[in-house]
C-alpha cells in the first residue's frame, strides 16, 4: 500500500513521530478549533475534548495504521477502519472535512517536529494520511448509501422508563410517521440535541431492542463526571426530555453486530454496555438460536444493573443458555461477588464472543477468553466513546 520510498521513511521516523503524537494531536485540535469553532460546538464531543480522550484515540489510530502499513504491506486494517468509519458516518462526517483535518494536522506536525520534517518526511506521512483518509471516505460513502437516510431525522418520544437511578430507556417513533428502517442487533444511533448555550452536541446510544419493532429503543446512562465535567447530552436527556418531545437521530451504524450463525456465542457486558447485548439476546430468542449462549455481565450492584429483567428473561427463552452475573456489592443468591472472572465459566469450542463495557473490563475478558482457546479473530468489541484500545496497546 505504501510506496517503497515512503515505507522506508515512515519506518525510520515512526519512533520519533510516535513519541510526539500526544503533543501533535493536542496542537492539532487547538489549531483546528481556533479556525473552526463550529466543529467543537456541533460535531466533536466537548466532554471527550476536555478529558483528552479523543486526542489519545486519534494518536493511537494514526500510530496503529502506520504500523500496520509497515508490518502488513499487502493488507488493509479493515476492522479498525470499519469501526472508525461507522462512528464517522453516525456523526455525518464529510469528505471535505478530511481536507481540513489534513491542513491542521500537518501544521501541528511541522510545528512540533520542526526541521526534522524534511520534504521527504512530509511526503511519506502525507501518503500515510491519505491512504487512511481515502479508505475511510470510501467506507463511509458505502455506509451512507446503505442507510437510506440523508442527514438527521426527527423521532418522537413515545415512552420513557426509569431503569435505574441513572439509566433511562427512551422509546421512539418517527415524527413523520414514516417507516422504521431495519438495523442489525448491536448497532447504535447518534442523537443530536441543542443545549442551552446553542451547541448541537451528538452522542451515540445503542439500540436496546431487536429489529422488527415500529419503536426504536435506546438506553441512556447519566454520566457523572467526577474529575471531569458531567455528561452534557446524557444530563440533558435525563433532565429535559419527556414523552411527547422529539429528538434528532442518525441512521443506525456500528460494526459490533450479531451475524446469523449456528456457532456458540458469548455475550459479555459491564454497566451500560448491557444495551446492545439485550438487542442481541432478544434477536436470538426470536430466531430460535439453539447453540450454547453464555451471558456474562458485571455491575456495581443489582440496583445499577439496567434492563436486568430483560437480560434474564431473553436468556431464559433460549434452549441452551447460561447466565453469569457479577456484582461488586449486594450480590443475590446465584450471582457472584466481585469483578467478572471467567475461570470457572465453561466456554464451548468455536465460540464467538461479543464484548461491550469499560475498556479494563473488555481487556480482562478478552485475555481470559484467549486463555480458554477462543480465537482472537472471534472476539468482537464495542467501545462507548473514543476507542482507546489502540492507544493503550
Amino acid at each position: 500500500m505504501l510506496s517503497e520510498q515512503s515505507a522506508a521513511t515512515v519506518r525510520a521516523t515512526l519512533p520519533a513521530v510516535g513519541a510526539s503524537l500526544a503533543e501533535i494531536t493536542e496542537r492539532f485540535y487547538d489549531g483546528l478549533f481556533a479556525a473552526h469553532p463550529e466543529l467543537l460546538r456541533d460535531l466533536f464531543n466537548r466532554g471527550n475534548q476536555a478529558a483528552g480522550t479523543q486526542r489519545q484515540a486519534l494518536a493511537g489510530s494514526i500510530a496503529a495504521f502506520a504500523t500496520h502499513l509497515l508490518e502488513h504491506p499487502d493488507q488493509r486494517p479493515d476492522v479498525m477502519l470499519g469501526r472508525i468509519a461507522h462512528k464517522h458516518a453516525s456523526l455525518g462526517v464529510t469528505p471535505e472535512q478530511y481536507k481540513v483535518v489534513h491542513q491542521h494536522l500537518f501544521a501541528a506536525i511541522a510545528e512540533v517536529l520542526g526541521d526534522a520534517v524534511t520534504p521527504e518526511v512530509a511526503a511519506a506521512w502525507d501518503e500515510v494520511y491519505w491512504l487512511m483518509a481515502n479508505a475511510l471516505v470510501a467506507i463511509e460513502k458505502r455506509l451512507y448509501e446503505a442507510s437510506g437516510q440523508s442527514g438527521w431525522r426527527r423521532w418522537r418520544v413515545v415512552g420513557r422508563v426509569e431503569e435505574t437511578a441513572d439509566v433511562a430507556t427512551f422509546q421512539l417513533r418517527p415524527a413523520d410517521d414514516g417507516p422504521v428502517p431495519d438495523f442489525r442487533p448491536g448497532q447504535y444511533v447518534s442523537v443530536r440535541v441543542e443545549l442551552p448555550d446553542g451547541a448541537r452536541q451528538i452522542r451515540q446510544y445503542s439500540l436496546s431492542a431487536a429489529p422488527g419493532s415500529p419503536v426504536r429503543q435506546i438506553g441512556v446512562k447519566r454520566v457523572h463526571g467526577g474529575d471531569t465535567p458531567d455528561g452534557e447530552v446524557s444530563g440533558h436527556l435525563h433532565a429535559r426530555v419527556r414523552e411527547g418531545d422529539t429528538l434528532e437521530l442518525s441512521a443506525p451504524y456500528g460494526d459490533l453486530v450479531l451475524d446469523a450463525t449456528d456457532a456458540p456465542l458469548l455475550l459479555a457486558s459491564a454497566g451500560i454496555g448491557v444495551t446492545p447485548m439485550i438487542a442481541m439476546l432478544e434477536q436470538l430468542a426470536r430466531t430460535g438460536h439453539r447453540a450454547p449462549v453464555t451471558v456474562v455481565h458485571a455491575d456495581r450492584s443489582p440496583a445499577t444493573h439496567a434492563l436486568r429483567t430483560d437480560h434474564e428473561g431473553f436468556a431464559a427463552k433460549l434452549p441452551d443458555a447460561a447466565v453469569h452475573f457479577w456484582y461488586e456489592q449486594d450480590a443475590p443468591e446465584g450471582a457472584h461477588t466481585g469483578l467478572a472472572d471467567l475461570s470457572g465459566v465453561p466456554v464451548a469450542s468455536g465460540t464467538r464472543a461479543y464484548l461491550c463495557g469499560p475498556l479494563p473490563f473488555m481487556r480482562a475478558v478478552r485475555a481470559q477468553l484467549i486463555e480458554k482457546g477462543v480465537a482472537p479473530a472471534d472476539i468482537h468489541y464495542e467501545v462507548f466513546g473514543p476507542d482507546l484500545w489502540l492507544a493503550q496497546d
